[in-house]
């Protein structure tokens, strides 16, 4: 049996739980050999450590991060990610948790997971009713045998993050687009000499056209650390993958495509099957 759990301690949990058991349902149709599969809400380190992945739903990411400090989850969540490397996936507030850095933090700042080479910039497109949808290209998600380009994922971004800095020149992306992003982000600083055991920073996805006109983005950089690079380009990085570790900007779960969902459920069961 593989068990995945879903961070409960606010925020999106139960719609990506009745994501994740949706998908698992279309898995199992189309492979009914696959190991049986368990869903359960984390809220207590004994909770995580019966999961072989998790996700870090949505929500507000300072929140989060007190909340699971008050519930003696920080580091049990820092040795599922960065030591015993399990699959975990981190959308919004979640990606935030998952970063190394974050910019636009609230005062005294918050205690992050890490497990990503990144620095993001909270809130980059403003308060709550700058929120939209729109249609983004997620190459990742094609089909194995066919090769055809997947339609465009209904994506909802909620005072959403983006990646405004990689920590690391180990940078790959999924498509010849996202090449030319990856190529200006991984432009190496002075003086960085730092080693990455973690593997490369692989961008899954990008939003054009955005990054250049947001003013709090630009303003972010301003003073930013001499060993990071502000990517440019293309667009925003909003999904990408580093390792054991996936995050995306946007919010999957606030929709009825289940497509991330079972694309990243079928990586759980083929390391189970392993």
């Amino acid at each position: 049996m593989v068990t995945v759990g879903v961070l409960a301690l606010q925020g999106g949990f139960s719609e990506h739980l009745s994501s994740l058991r949706k998908a698992a349902v279309y898995i199992s149709s189309r492979s009914p050999s696959i190991p049986k599969l368990n869903f359960i809400e984390v809220r207590t380190p004994e909770q995580l450590g019966r999961c072989d992945a998790l996700v870090i739903p949505g929500g507000e990411s300072t929140t989060l991060s007190l909340v699971a400090a008050q519930s003696g989850l920080l580091d049990p969540l820092r040795e599922f990610v960065k030591v015993t490397k399990k699959p975990t996936w981190g959308t919004c507030a979640g990606l935030i948790f998952l970063s190394e850095q974050a910019s636009a933090a609230k005062k005294g700042g918050q205690e992050l997971i890490g497990g990503l080479d990144v620095k993001v910039h909270r809130n980059h497109f403003g308060r709550q009713k700058e929120s939209f949808v729109t249609d983004l290209d997620l190459p990742f998600l094609s089909q194995k045998d066919d090769g055809a380009r997947p339609a465009p994922f209904p994506a909802v971004f909620i005072r959403a993050p983006v990646v405004d800095h990689v920590l690391t020149t180990e940078i790959e992306s999924i498509d010849d687009k996202m090449e030319s992003t990856a190529a200006e982000v991984a432009v190496p600083a002075p003086g960085d000499q730092r080693e990455n055991s973690k593997g490369k920073v692989e961008i899954l996805a990008t939003l054009p056209g955005r990054h250049a006109s947001n003013k709090a983005a630009v303003a972010a950089t301003v003073g930013a650390d001499a060993e990071a690079v502000s990517p440019k380009g293309a667009g925003d990085i909003v999904a990408l993958r580093q390792g054991n570790v996936f995050g995306t900007s946007f919010h999957p779960e606030l929709t009825d495509d289940i497509r991330i969902h079972v694309w990243w459920l079928e990586q759980i069961v083929e390391r189970a099957r392993g």
